[in-house]
């Protein structure tokens, strides 16, 4: 019985990598299965191709020895802002730093205005009116929104008010009772007659505190103000009262909002 518990206590010891290497052999795919993650592993790179990185716009005069420059500022701003241990290297990576970064921007200054006038000489001599005289006289215009409808009888409508009026007798036509189809006769005949059906079962007093104990705290509150760790408050000081209110709700059929 001694030997059957020292070995049973050896086994305990045993470090859980160890043990878990000899009670878990190694487990190998079979051929089917290399074939599915074999297969998923395509596909995902098919729909999920790596070292995509989605292009916005581009500035047509950026060039690649702006962007080494930019590289270089910012090496040197990183390389100064972690120099704190010694004052007299910080303040003269602080000065290369301030140095390559005015070079920085007197190259973007010089491209762009270089830029510029390549752009201008599309100006031709019999068309001197383009758009380089567009935008130096800032003349240029967007794209403008049509604001007029046409009507039923042809004519367009001249200004907001009137076309405001078109969408809406559009969308939200009048309910005249003159024009009911016999579908629209029986629903109407329908709505005005009583539903007989059996009362729901009024709410318990633990069933309105489980309801609103669920209520998630830091929320917004609606527009009368009260927010959920009012309503929780009000329920605990009383509560007999708030379950009757929930019963008179359900029982009127009416819910107000204030």
């Amino acid at each position: 019985m001694n030997n059957k518990s020292e070995t049973s206590r050896d086994r305990v010891r045993v470090p859980p990598k160890t043990a878990s290497r000899q009670l878990s052999p190694p487990i190998r795919n079979t051929p089917t299965e290399e074939v599915i993650q074999t297969t998923s592993r395509e596909i995902c790179k098919q729909k999920n191709p790596p070292n995509t990185v989605a292009k916005g716009k581009t500035i047509p005069w950026w060039t690649e020895t702006l962007k080494i420059m930019r590289k270089r500022t910012n090496a040197l701003r990183r390389r100064y802002q972690r120099t704190t241990s010694n004052d007299e290297l910080r303040e003269n990576r602080k000065n290369q730093y301030t140095k390559a970064k005015k070079e920085h921007q007197a190259a973007i200054t010089r491209e762009n205005i270089k830029s510029w006038k390549q752009y201008c000489t599309t100006t031709s001599h019999n068309n001197p009116w383009n758009e380089v005289c567009k935008i130096a006289n800032n003349r240029t215009r967007g794209k403008q929104m049509i604001t007029t409808l046409q009507n039923s009888d042809g004519t367009k409508t001249e200004t907001m008010i009137e076309t405001l009026q078109l969408m809406l007798c559009q969308l939200i036509p009048e309910d005249n009772h003159k024009e009911d189809t016999t579908y629209h006769m029986t629903i109407r005949k329908q709505t005005k007659q009583p539903i007989y059906t059996t009362d729901d079962k009024e709410f318990t007093e633990e069933e309105v505190r489980q309801v609103i104990e669920r209520l998630q705290p830091k929320k917004a509150p609606r527009p009368n103000g009260i927010t959920n760790e009012i309503v929780k408050l009000v329920f605990k000081m009383i509560p007999i009262t708030m379950t009757a209110i929930y019963n008179a709700c359900l029982r009127t059929g009416c819910f107000p909002e204030n």
